[in-house]
């Protein structure tokens, strides 16, 4: 017995000299992220706004009933689901298609693929000022171009197509992401299942419904998760196309909270706010989690 206690020590110093390096970061990280969650669920519970002006008094569950009877809380929820819904089947769609385009070989394949990417590298300030003078614009916009081009009535984007303005802004940024994870996926397709596809005389959309998408399903929905918790935090694209209106039309939950602190200054309502929000989010979460879980062990038994 005294053996094994003197084995078992080295090895749990071992394991301890390899895990020293990583405290460190493990410390900055706990610092930089549950210290502010600590003081987000203080204020919460404080009423604490800086036009009221004097000192913050304990509020108790105050502010968590405020969601209940706040109109554009909830319909901030709602926008965020569209938003983030509407880009990410964009997204995805879009990506398919390129990925099965730029699968192909053909000259110039590499020039074509470091474009299809690039959208995915560029500052989301950038592109929305972008996507705001030069495409948005009804005056000489892109957009206007088209539609005079095939004899429509030029449209203000942002005004009277708000929202999705914001979908097609944010779907053209995180397409590319989507593309590399399906053409990765459409490169580990087998060769010989397609060519067995053809020989049994499958058409192209066979082979599709047959064979790619099935393979792609754990990529599609790997994707797909993705994206939607990535597309959920959307800010940029909202606070300088349309600032949340018209109408509170495009404002999701990220800007509404950020509206709520400084705009109004009511830090005690906006850390309720984003309370709720992250519960919300996690029960939404929670089964794409259990998805993903799924599509690894999957993988691993394979």
């Amino acid at each position: 017995m005294t053996t094994a206690v003197q084995s078992a020590t080295p090895r749990s110093s071992h394991a301890w000299s390899r895990r020293a390096p990583l405290l460190p970061a493990l410390i900055v990280t706990l610092v930089l992220t549950q210290v502010p969650f600590l003081m987000t669920i203080w204020y919460s519970l404080r009423n604490w706004n800086l036009l009221a002006g004097g000192d913050s008094t304990f509020a108790g569950a105050a502010n968590f009933r405020a969601t209940f009877t706040d109109g554009t809380f909830w319909k901030s929820i709602l926008n965020t689901g569209a938003l983030t819904a509407g880009a990410t089947v964009a997204a995805i769609v879009v990506g398919l298609v390129l990925a099965l385009a730029l699968q192909k070989k053909f000259p110039g394949r590499g020039i074509a693929r470091t474009l299809a990417v690039t959208p995915f590298f560029v500052m989301p300030v950038a592109v929305a000022l972008f996507w705001r003078s030069a495409m948005f614009d009804p005056s000489f916009g892109l957009l206007g171009w088209i539609t005079d081009l095939v004899g429509l009535p030029r449209v203000n984007w942002l005004s009277e197509q708000s929202m999705l303005s914001v979908v097609m802004i944010t779907s053209w940024r995180w397409t590319p992401f989507a593309m590399l994870v399906l053409l990765a996926g459409l490169q580990a397709l087998p060769d010989e299942q397609l060519e067995a596809a053809r020989v049994d005389g499958a058409s192209w959309w066979q082979q599709m419904r047959k064979v790619v998408l099935p393979h792609l399903r754990p990529f599609l929905e790997l994707t797909a998760l993705l994206l939607s918790m990535n597309i959920i935090q959307t800010f940029g694209e909202i606070a300088l196309l349309t600032a949340g209106g018209p109408a509170y039309g495009t404002t999701n939950i990220t800007y509404y909270i950020y509206l709520r602190a400084f705009n109004s200054f009511d830090f005690g309502t906006a850390s309720a706010y984003g309370l709720v929000a992250l519960a919300l989010t996690i029960a939404l979460a929670l089964p794409a989690l259990r998805l993903l879980s799924g599509i690894f062990t999957q993988e691993g038994r394979r």
